[in-house]
């Protein structure tokens, strides 16, 4: 699904439904459906609105947590990185360059 930059996703079913919970709660007498709808769509905002910052703290929190965690690590002596490939060298470019002096000396050997 792709969302467009500038359009925000619609918010999730549970979310509308408890604002319209606390929004019909809190309805005073005399209110119209449309002022509830009104109070039921900034209820929403609201809650989306926290969720976010619960999601943010929550992110801040696991970073400092692996910030943590890599620290000690490193404080304890386990290195960081992994250690440098192996770099294994194919005969096959010293096999080709034999092959050609080979069929060069062939040639020369037979022009003469």
């Amino acid at each position: 699904m792709r969302y467009n930059k500038h359009k925000k996703p619609a918010a999730s079913p549970e979310t509308q439904a408890e604002a319209e919970q606390v929004a019909k709660a809190t309805q005073r007498p005399g209110q119209t459906k449309e002022q509830t709808r009104l109070i039921a769509q900034g209820i929403q905002k609201g809650i989306e609105e926290y969720k976010k910052q619960q999601k943010a703290k929550a992110r801040a929190a696991d970073k400092a947590r692996r910030q943590q965690q890599r620290q000690q690590a490193a404080d304890a002596g386990e290195p960081d990185t992994l250690p440098p490939p192996v770099i294994r060298h194919s005969p096959l470019p010293w096999l080709l360059l034999g092959i050609s002096w080979a069929g060069f000396f062939l040639y020369w050997w037979i022009t003469r």
